[in-house]
Order: structure tokens, then sequence, then C-alpha cells
């Protein structure tokens, strides 16, 4: 590859580095190493009252000392997103390398305290669909917290399209498989979906004989609009067929199909508990789907976020029947 640099090559060259503020022009004893820590806070709750509750600070604490970093290092930091504050590409880069503040901050704490050893610490905070979430990440996190009792862990539940800004969670997990340049995703576990009913709505109703007379039911499923994952795409797996109760909580479906509402379209591993719903047409609808797990790149050697990691990975495994279940 060629290595001469033309007139417009330089030019751009030279804005670039224009853009840049100087490192001579920062003066690092105006530099306060404890606002970093609010640029962290940040990163880590994606909205400065979140950010407040976490340093035990109010919210206009924290918009003060943020803008007085963004001052100090003559760059912004952090913009405002559809849900909340996110990191600018250069702020991401900021608060990475601020991490090891914070965490020689801690060390130096732990030190005065006398503690010594691997145990994790600080908060870690991991989103994920609310079924999924609630009966295999929810035991996992559990246990992983109780061996550490300096962890705290905040879990954030929802089935809808996952918002992967480069802040607000430490781990993810999402339905499919998220798409983003800067995040790093590997699948956690395939598991089963197939549509359910009691044997009330059967008796009333009579039971599907085939994948297109479920169209002529009504089938109990998320709310399309507010949904906005691909995968869980209705018209994909049962075609032709039109959600006639909807919610956005997998749990109310449960308690929809339960109450003889309909048929719905559930996980196997959720349908598992609750003898009263009856599995329909099972060869016919075996929708085979994935939870995928998702973290920022430079996140991926952070001790606590691979222990999230091994503990969600190892009560998957541990489900792994319930999660995809034999069709007989």
């Amino acid at each position: 590859m060629s290595s001469r640099n033309t007139g417009s090559d330089r030019e751009r060259n030279d804005a670039s580095q224009s853009a840049k503020p100087s490192l001579s022009a920062i003066d690092i004893r105006q530099v306060r190493a404890d606002d970093f820590r609010y640029l962290s806070a940040i990163a880590r709750t994606g909205t400065r009252r979140s950010a407040a509750i976490d340093l035990g600070v109010d919210h206009t604490t924290v918009s003060r000392r943020i803008h007085a970093l963004e001052k100090t290092l003559d760059v912004r930091l952090i913009e405002r997103g559809a849900d909340g504050w996110e990191l600018t590409a250069i702020g991401q880069v900021v608060a990475e390398r601020a991490r090891a503040i914070e965490e020689s901050v801690q060390l130096a704490v732990d030190a005065a305290s006398g503690l010594t050893g691997s145990a994790l610490r600080g908060t870690v905070r991991v989103t994920a669909p609310d079924g999924f979430g609630t009966l295999v990440v929810t035991p996992a996190l559990a246990r992983l917290r109780m061996q550490h009792p300096n962890l705290s862990v905040e879990l954030l539940t929802a089935t809808r399209q996952l918002n992967l800004h480069q802040s607000g969670f430490d781990v993810a997990i999402a339905v499919g498989n998220p798409v983003n340049s800067r995040l790093v995703s590997e699948q956690i576990s395939t598991y089963s979906m197939g549509i359910y009913a009691t044997n009330d709505y059967l008796s009333e109703h009579g039971a599907p004989q085939s994948i297109q007379n479920v169209r002529d039911h009504p089938v109990i499923f998320f709310v399309d609009s507010l949904l906005q994952v691909g995968d869980l795409d209705l018209e994909r797996h049962l075609p032709g067929a039109r959600a006639k109760f909807m919610s956005t909580s997998i749990f109310s479906h449960i308690e929809a199909t339960r109450a003889g509402g309909g048929i719905g379209l559930l996980p196997a591993f959720m349908a598992k508990p609750y003898p009263e719903l009856i599995r329909l047409l099972p060869r016919e609808v075996d929708v085979h789907l994935s939870y995928s797990l998702a973290a920022r790149r430079e996140s991926l050697t952070n001790p606590t976020v691979q222990a999230v990691r091994y503990a969600i990975h190892a009560e998957a495994k541990r489900r792994s029947a319930d999660l995809l279940p034999r069709v007989d």
C-alpha cells in the first residue's frame, strides 16, 4: 500500500489534529481525579439521577462535576440520548481509562480496612428479558452476590428491543444477536417456544389440528408495536395468526393462557411449571430462538463482568433441558 500523502490528505489530517485538544494546553494540576468517578457513574447508569444515587449526592452535583471535567479537558464527554445520557466517542475512551482510578481507590480502601483477596465489589448492572431474567439470570446473580458480600447487583428486566447504548449497563442479555460494533456478544443458550392452551379452553373452542387452524383462535402474545424484536415476529412463526390479547410481559402471557383467554405462544421453560397448560401441535410448532450475552469490548477483562458471564452461562447450562426440551 502506498504511503504517499496528498495535499487533501494533509488538510484532513491537519483538521483532525486541530479538533483535538493539545496535550500541552491541559494543565494536569487542574484535573480533579475525583471527577472521573462521576463520569464512570454516568457510564454505568445512563442517567444523572441514578448516578447521583450511586454516588450518594444530588443530581445537580453530578451535572456540575461532569461540566467541570469537560471544561478542564476541553472535550464533550456526554450527550443527551433517547433514553438518557450517552458517552461520546471520546467520553467512552476517557471513562474506560478512568476505571483504573476507581479500582485503585477501592484497593486503597480495602488495604486500610485490612481486606485482601479477589472478592468482587462495587455495583454491576445487568439487563435481560423478563422471563429469562427472572427464572435464569436471577438465581445466577443471587448466588454470585452471596459469594461476594461487597458486590451489589442491579437487574433490569423487559422483553423489548434492547437499547444498546454504550452506557447504562455492564452486561446485557437479548433475544437473538444484538448488532453493534462496540459490543461483543455470544450465545448463551437456545430455547423452545410452543403453543399452549388449557383443557377448559379446548373443551369450549376445540383444538387446532394444524398451524393454519391457529388463525381461527385468539392468540396471546407481545404488543408488536412496542416489541421490535425481529426474532419474536408472530407472523414468522404462526402465519396468518393475529394476537387478540397482547402484553409487554411474558408473565401476563402465561396468566392469560392459564385463565383460558386463548392460545399462548410461550417459552417451554416458562410453561413447564403449570400442568394445566397443554402443548398443542408440538412437532408443527417448535420455535427455536436463542439468548445472547453482550458486553462492551473494553469491559471483557473486568473481573466482575467475567464473573457475571460465567454465572449466567452455568445456570443456563444447568437449565438446558428445560430451555430446550425434547419434543415427542
